[in-house]
């Protein structure tokens, strides 16, 4: 099985987190794991200009990349790092409808 292949075996962020053999804190990973997967995938796509052909080079960005993405949520959080449309949109916004302007 080729590189290419073990990732996409790969589901969960703990998964990904224990493929690389990368350290974590379990309580980090649980309240932020779409949000790391989702950095992760953001910084591959980034970076994928210049992903080398070379397995282990490749590889190695890899971790780095998935390190980085859960570095960001042990040192900061889900609303702070928006990282998902929801947390950007800002304010909910209110309208006012006026009685008279429903129609039944």
């Amino acid at each position: 099985m080729n590189f290419e292949e073990e990732m996409e075996e790969l589901e969960s962020a703990e998964d990904f987190l224990q493929y690389f053999q990368l350290d974590y804190e379990p309580s980090v990973v649980h309240v932020n794991r779409l949000h790391i997967l989702q950095r992760f995938h953001d910084y591959l796509q980034k970076a994928a200009d210049d992903m080398p052909e070379n397995e282990p080079a490749k590889r190695a960005i890899y971790s780095k990349l998935l390190m980085r993405a859960y570095q960001d949520f042990v040192e900061s959080n889900a609303q702070t790092e928006k990282v998902f449309k929801v947390f950007s949109m800002g304010e909910p916004q209110t309208a006012f409808v006026a009685l008279g302007d429903i129609k039944t």
